[in-house]
């Protein structure tokens, strides 16, 4: 789980200069546009998996015996 976690930090700071970058300076077009296909799902992605709700530790033996109570 550490790892993950750091992995995520890595890849949200990454995809955030990657955006700035392609905001503030004029890269050519190809390099916004891989920015935008692959940074921007990236930087979303990492922040969702960082900021998961994670259990309480009362909790957490009933959501290993049932991880989804439906909607």
């Amino acid at each position: 789980m550490v790892g993950q976690k750091n992995t995520c930090i890595i890849l949200l700071a990454l995809s955030t200069i990657a955006i700035l970058a392609c905001l503030v300076i004029d890269f050519e077009a190809w390099i916004v546009y891989a920015v935008a296909i692959f940074g921007i799902p990236l930087w979303i992605l990492s922040l969702g998996l960082l900021t998961m709700a994670k259990p309480e530790p009362e909790d957490e033996e009933e959501r290993v015996k049932e991880p989804f109570t439906g909607y």
